[in-house]
Protein backbone atom coordinates (compact mmCIF):
# COMPACT_ATOMS: atom_id res chain seq x y z
CA UNK A 1 0.00 0.00 0.00
CA UNK A 2 1.46 3.25 -0.86
CA UNK A 3 1.82 6.74 1.38
CA UNK A 4 -0.19 8.53 -0.62
CA UNK A 5 -3.54 5.90 -0.78
CA UNK A 6 -2.38 5.85 3.76
CA UNK A 7 -2.57 9.31 3.91
CA UNK A 8 -6.05 9.47 1.99
CA UNK A 9 -7.72 7.05 4.46
CA UNK A 10 -6.44 9.25 7.49
CA UNK A 11 -7.68 12.28 5.63
CA UNK A 12 -11.25 10.78 5.35
CA UNK A 13 -11.17 9.61 9.06
CA UNK A 14 -10.06 13.31 10.18
CA UNK A 15 -13.33 14.70 7.96
CA UNK A 16 -15.42 12.41 9.23
CA UNK A 17 -14.58 13.10 12.85
CA UNK A 18 -14.42 16.88 12.06
CA UNK A 19 -18.50 16.50 10.29
CA UNK A 20 -19.53 14.62 13.69
CA UNK A 21 -18.34 17.71 15.98
CA UNK A 22 -19.41 20.07 13.90
CA UNK A 23 -23.17 18.83 13.40
CA UNK A 24 -23.13 18.33 17.16
CA UNK A 25 -22.07 21.75 17.98
CA UNK A 26 -24.75 23.12 15.39
CA UNK A 27 -27.80 21.70 17.71
CA UNK A 28 -29.49 24.01 20.04
CA UNK A 29 -33.19 23.37 22.11
CA UNK A 30 -36.09 23.53 19.65
CA UNK A 31 -33.36 23.65 16.89
CA UNK A 32 -33.46 27.62 17.19
CA UNK A 33 -30.53 30.03 16.74
CA UNK A 34 -32.15 33.59 18.46
CA UNK A 35 -29.39 35.77 17.84
CA UNK A 36 -29.43 39.33 18.35
CA UNK A 37 -28.79 41.88 15.48
CA UNK A 38 -25.23 42.52 16.77
CA UNK A 39 -24.76 38.72 16.95
CA UNK A 40 -25.64 37.88 13.29
CA UNK A 41 -23.18 40.18 12.01
CA UNK A 42 -20.54 39.22 14.21
CA UNK A 43 -21.12 35.65 12.08
CA UNK A 44 -21.59 37.44 8.86
CA UNK A 45 -18.33 40.03 9.33
CA UNK A 46 -16.13 36.33 10.18
CA UNK A 47 -17.89 34.30 7.66
CA UNK A 48 -16.77 37.06 4.79
CA UNK A 49 -12.98 37.63 6.06
CA UNK A 50 -12.94 33.39 6.00
CA UNK A 51 -14.44 33.54 2.28
CA UNK A 52 -12.60 36.88 1.19
CA UNK A 53 -9.46 36.80 2.74
CA UNK A 54 -8.26 33.55 4.48
CA UNK A 55 -9.50 30.84 2.08
CA UNK A 56 -7.65 32.29 -0.67
CA UNK A 57 -4.68 33.22 0.93
CA UNK A 58 -4.19 29.29 1.98
CA UNK A 59 -5.26 28.16 -0.84
CA UNK A 60 -2.38 30.09 -2.88
CA UNK A 61 0.10 28.50 -0.25
CA UNK A 62 -1.35 25.18 -1.25
CA UNK A 63 -1.00 25.59 -5.19
CA UNK A 64 2.55 26.79 -3.83
CA UNK A 65 3.60 23.92 -1.77
CA UNK A 66 1.76 21.23 -4.74
CA UNK A 67 4.58 22.76 -7.27
CA UNK A 68 7.48 21.77 -5.33
CA UNK A 69 7.33 18.30 -5.85
CA UNK A 70 6.61 15.33 -3.59
CA UNK A 71 3.86 16.18 -1.01
CA UNK A 72 4.02 13.61 1.15
CA UNK A 73 7.11 15.15 2.81
CA UNK A 74 5.95 18.53 2.41
CA UNK A 75 5.39 20.08 5.35
CA UNK A 76 3.24 23.37 3.84
CA UNK A 77 1.49 21.07 1.42
CA UNK A 78 0.33 19.18 4.63
CA UNK A 79 -0.18 22.10 6.99
CA UNK A 80 -2.05 24.04 4.42
CA UNK A 81 -4.46 21.32 3.33
CA UNK A 82 -5.15 20.58 7.33
CA UNK A 83 -5.76 24.24 7.52
CA UNK A 84 -8.10 24.76 5.28
CA UNK A 85 -9.91 22.05 5.91
CA UNK A 86 -10.23 23.98 9.17
CA UNK A 87 -11.22 26.97 7.66
CA UNK A 88 -14.12 25.03 4.99
CA UNK A 89 -15.45 23.26 8.46
CA UNK A 90 -15.78 27.25 10.30
CA UNK A 91 -17.36 28.11 6.94
CA UNK A 92 -19.96 25.15 7.08
CA UNK A 93 -21.00 25.96 11.09
CA UNK A 94 -20.89 29.48 10.63
CA UNK A 95 -23.13 29.27 7.13
CA UNK A 96 -25.74 26.74 9.33
CA UNK A 97 -25.88 28.83 12.11
CA UNK A 98 -26.85 31.76 10.18
CA UNK A 99 -29.58 30.04 8.18
CA UNK A 100 -31.00 28.93 11.73
CA UNK A 101 -31.13 32.51 13.12
CA UNK A 102 -33.96 34.12 14.15
CA UNK A 103 -32.67 37.38 15.04
CA UNK A 104 -34.55 39.03 17.55
CA UNK A 105 -33.93 43.04 18.60
CA UNK A 106 -33.85 43.54 22.10
CA UNK A 107 -34.81 47.32 21.44
CA UNK A 108 -38.19 46.43 20.10
CA UNK A 109 -39.26 44.15 22.63
CA UNK A 110 -41.21 45.74 25.06
CA UNK A 111 -42.75 43.40 27.98
CA UNK A 112 -42.48 43.69 31.75
CA UNK A 113 -40.99 39.66 31.57
CA UNK A 114 -37.77 38.49 31.21
CA UNK A 115 -37.52 37.65 27.31
CA UNK A 116 -34.22 36.77 24.97
CA UNK A 117 -32.40 40.13 24.51
CA UNK A 118 -33.45 41.23 28.29
CA UNK A 119 -30.90 42.87 30.27
CA UNK A 120 -31.75 41.76 34.08
CA UNK A 121 -30.67 43.56 36.91
CA UNK A 122 -30.54 40.31 39.89
CA UNK A 123 -29.90 40.96 43.61
CA UNK A 124 -28.21 37.55 45.29
CA UNK A 125 -28.62 36.11 48.65
CA UNK A 126 -25.02 37.52 49.56
CA UNK A 127 -27.12 41.27 48.51
CA UNK A 128 -24.58 41.76 45.78
CA UNK A 129 -25.94 43.09 42.36
CA UNK A 130 -25.30 41.07 38.95
CA UNK A 131 -26.93 42.35 35.78
CA UNK A 132 -26.77 39.81 32.85
CA UNK A 133 -28.14 40.32 29.15
CA UNK A 134 -29.63 37.10 27.71
CA UNK A 135 -28.28 36.38 24.08
CA UNK A 136 -28.04 33.62 21.62
CA UNK A 137 -25.11 31.13 21.85
CA UNK A 138 -22.58 32.52 19.69
CA UNK A 139 -22.66 35.56 21.61
CA UNK A 140 -21.98 34.29 25.18
CA UNK A 141 -18.90 36.39 26.66
CA UNK A 142 -19.36 35.94 30.73
CA UNK A 143 -16.55 38.64 31.71
CA UNK A 144 -19.12 41.01 30.10
CA UNK A 145 -22.48 39.55 31.90
CA UNK A 146 -23.70 37.92 28.48
CA UNK A 147 -25.43 34.73 28.98
CA UNK A 148 -26.80 32.27 26.67
CA UNK A 149 -30.21 31.52 26.56
CA UNK A 150 -30.10 27.85 27.57
CA UNK A 151 -27.38 28.72 30.21
CA UNK A 152 -29.26 27.41 33.84
CA UNK A 153 -29.59 31.07 35.13
CA UNK A 154 -31.00 32.81 32.04
CA UNK A 155 -33.57 29.38 31.84
CA UNK A 156 -34.78 30.32 35.31
CA UNK A 157 -34.93 34.04 34.40
CA UNK A 158 -36.93 33.53 31.23
CA UNK A 159 -41.17 34.75 31.60
CA UNK A 160 -40.13 36.24 35.32
CA UNK A 161 -40.66 40.09 36.33
CA UNK A 162 -39.37 42.59 38.52
CA UNK A 163 -39.99 41.32 42.37
CA UNK A 164 -39.77 37.37 41.38
CA UNK A 165 -37.27 35.44 43.17
CA UNK A 166 -36.16 32.77 41.16
CA UNK A 167 -33.72 29.43 42.43
CA UNK A 168 -30.68 28.74 40.40
CA UNK A 169 -28.82 25.30 40.37
CA UNK A 170 -25.39 26.16 40.45
CA UNK A 171 -22.00 23.66 40.81
CA UNK A 172 -21.54 24.98 44.60
CA UNK A 173 -25.44 24.43 45.67
CA UNK A 174 -28.85 26.35 44.33
CA UNK A 175 -28.94 30.15 44.94
CA UNK A 176 -32.01 32.66 44.98
CA UNK A 177 -31.58 35.09 43.01
CA UNK A 178 -34.70 38.45 43.22
CA UNK A 179 -35.10 40.21 39.60
CA UNK A 180 -34.40 43.70 40.35
CA UNK A 181 -34.94 45.72 37.11
CA UNK A 182 -35.63 44.58 33.26
CA UNK A 183 -34.39 46.33 30.38
CA UNK A 184 -34.39 46.03 26.45
CA UNK A 185 -31.01 47.78 25.85
CA UNK A 186 -29.45 47.41 22.52
CA UNK A 187 -26.03 44.99 22.99
CA UNK A 188 -22.88 45.98 21.11
CA UNK A 189 -19.21 45.66 21.98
Amino acid sequence: MSKAFTKENDDAEDLSLEEAQENQQVSTPGGKNYITPHGIERLRSEWKKLMDVDRPEIVKVIQWAAGNGDRSENGDYIYGKRKLREIDRRIRFLTKRMENAEVIDPTKQSSEKVLFGATVTILDEAGLERKYSIVGIDETDGKRGRISWISPIAKALLQKKVGDTVTVRLPKGDEDFEIVKVEYLEIVD
